[in-house]
């Protein structure tokens, strides 16, 4: 699942990486409209919004927002091909955190209230879930004989999921949050019951909103390819694996009320992080 590294490759990998993720979008969506008794709009929507978004005249309240949404997603890029490349899962992980930062500096960088109040909430989301990724980088390096190397799992002897149960749990839930799904979204969602509306976005429009939502598009692409990582080899049983969770989070997001910025904290600090903990424990007592 690791592409060559030829420049084609690379081309090809950056360009259809967003299309992907604006299919798993429209699927997403069409999927909730039917959970909830609607007919839904089209697969290809989120595509045609996105195009329709970058005809519109753009509108800015200062220079900093713009150049915030396009480092976002150009962090995001850079996240996106450091996994499909195999490169070190330390510096993809910072990498992928930078993005996250820049989007919330430029929801603070205006102000409205709404937008600074859901940057406020992603940082707090961040606070949340970014220990439960440090934790299933370091599962990764000792379940693959001491290698950060995102590459690692291809080569190993039994899938990853084996080794990392828990923290395959765990990552999960850190899904459904950069999902922006139920019971998490509490930065910025579409949905009706979210009453900052858009929160952190909700100063974009036009060409600036699609560069956010493009950048959402990699994010999909690049979380449920990281998923299949759990279970490389072979590929099919990972896509297999990753399909079952875009549809676990698609129910989840229907059966659950939205919990409130504390909740999510106190959920994560306790019951993710235990099961991520206990993992990396269990993986080193094995080791020795």
């Amino acid at each position: 699942m690791i592409i060559p590294q030829t420049p084609l490759m690379i081309i090809l990998a950056i360009v259809v990486a967003p299309f992907f993720g604006a299919l798993l979008s429209g699927i997403d969506r069409r999927l909730t409209a039917r959970a909830q008794g609607r007919m839904g709009p089209p697969i290809l929507q989120p595509i045609h919004d996105t195009i329709k978004l970058l005809r519109k005249e753009p509108i800015l309240l200062n220079w900093m927002q713009i150049v915030y949404a396009y480092l976002h997603l150009l962090f995001m890029v850079m996240a996106f091909l450091l996994l499909v490349l195999g490169k070190d899962s330390l510096m993809f992980l910072f990498v992928f955190a930078f993005s996250t930062l820049s989007l919330v500096l430029g929801g603070m960088c205006v102000r409205s209230p709404y937008s600074r109040i859901g940057s406020q909430r992603e940082i707090m989301l961040m606070v949340a879930y970014e220990p439960i990724l440090i934790l299933l980088m370091i599962g990764f390096y000792l379940a693959n004989n001491e290698s950060f190397q995102l590459s690692a799992p291809m080569l190993a002897a039994k899938p990853m999921i084996i080794s990392l149960p828990l923290l395959f749990l765990a990552f999960l839930v850190v899904l459904a949050i950069k999902l922006h799904k139920s019971p998490f979204d509490i930065a910025t969602s579409h949905h009706a019951h979210q009453e900052l509306v858009k929160g952190i976005t909700i100063e974009y429009s036009g060409p600036h909103l699609a560069i956010l939502e493009i950048a959402h598009f990699y994010e999909m692409a690049l979380l449920f390819f990281f998923i299949v990582l759990f279970w490389s080899s072979p590929v099919w049983i990972g896509i297999i694996l990753a399909s079952l969770s875009f549809f676990l989070m698609t129910v989840v997001d229907n059966a659950f009320a939205r919990l409130t910025t504390m909740w999510v904290f106190k959920f994560m600090w306790t019951g993710a992080l235990i099961l991520a903990v206990t993992n990396v424990f269990w993986l080193y007592w094995a080791s020795k």
